[in-house]
């Protein structure tokens, strides 16, 4: 079986959040606004999160580069 991806979305804070790998980290800034990073202790990305999901509704595609090792 392979690894298990959390996706969680606050509808009420119109957050979601994907984790990779559940361990102890951080989030980091990314060039956008909404979309943070989520790294560990080495700087391997282990998730990320973006606010305000629902202003993307009818935008064109978020596209956001998450520089680093996915852990």
């Amino acid at each position: 079986m392979g690894k298990k991806i959390k996706i969680w979305y606050d509808k009420e804070g119109d957050y979601l959040e994907v984790i990779f790998d559940r361990k102890a980290g951080y989030f980091k800034e990314t060039a956008n606004d909404s979309v943070m990073k989520k790294v560990d202790e080495t700087g391997n990305i282990i998730g990320f999160s973006i606010l305000n999901v629902s202003a993307l509704k009818g935008q064109k595609p978020l596209s956001v580069g998450i520089a680093g090792r996915i852990a």
